[in-house]
């Protein structure tokens, strides 16, 4: 959250308490703001504190009924504000085996929106299958792979462009060698697994799948940095 906003949801508290309470059409417009500018649990904490300030200063002129009920209306706004304090989900598979193959499956047959692709080298028709179908639904996909595995004997890179999918290819002397997906700006898959048969049956690798908003935007980032930067 930038100074100025926190500046400003400090204003609107300090134009509250002007008249030692908080209405409900106050408390309405502060749970919004607050919901607009979507602020870190720090900047939450920061407010909440500001707010035990603001009451305790007031008490020069007003009853504690009073600061004390419009205390309360502000912490019952950033309680309606605050987004949803469940742990973030996270799990591990590997190989060999198919486990994290059927993660990858059942995570492109779960999309609805979009799908953000950044992956080495694709070379299993079983992916590939999903993914085209994922785009056959409608879910808006994107492909950023590297130039020393677009045409390897098995590579399906050129059936996904075929198929209409937007693909990006990193032609510098370095390799792009991420593998990971971004799954309707909410699950990131990520690991050392590369989409191939021969990560499925024969190499040690691993994959990991988590919604945390945190990482998700992070990966979410870079993808877009690598598809700006890599497309022109």
């Amino acid at each position: 959250m930038t100074p100025a906003a926190q500046a400003a949801l400090v204003a609107q508290l300090e134009s509250s308490l002007s008249d030692l309470r908080l209405s409900d059409g106050e408390r309405r417009e502060f749970a919004l703001a607050l919901k607009k500018v979507d602020p870190p649990e720090e900047a939450f904490r920061h407010l909440r504190n500001r707010a035990f300030e603001m009451a305790r200063a007031s008490l020069a002129g007003a009853t504690p009924q009073e600061a004390l009920a419009w205390l309360e209306g502000v912490m019952r706004a950033l309680d309606v504000a605050r987004p949803d304090a469940r742990l973030p989900q996270a799990y591990a598979c590997f190989s060999p085996g198919e486990d994290c193959l059927k993660t990858l499956v059942r995570h492109f047959r779960g999309a609805r929106r979009a799908v953000d692709l950044c992956v080495f080298t694709l070379s299993d028709d079983r992916i590939t299958q999903e993914v085209v179908a994922a785009l056959e639904r409608g879910v808006a996909l994107r492909f950023i792979t590297d130039n020393t595995k677009e045409f390897d004997a098995g590579s399906d890179v050129a059936r996904l462009r075929a198929a209409g999918v937007p693909i990006v290819v990193d032609r510098t002397d370095a390799h792009m060698h991420h593998k990971f997906a971004i799954f309707d700006g909410q699950w990131l898959l990520n690991g050392s697994y590369n989409w191939t048969r021969s990560a499925c049956y024969h190499n040690e690798e691993n994959l990991v799948a988590t919604d945390d908003a945190r990482l998700v935007h992070q990966f979410q980032q870079v993808f877009d940095r690598l598809w700006q930067g890599l497309k022109a």
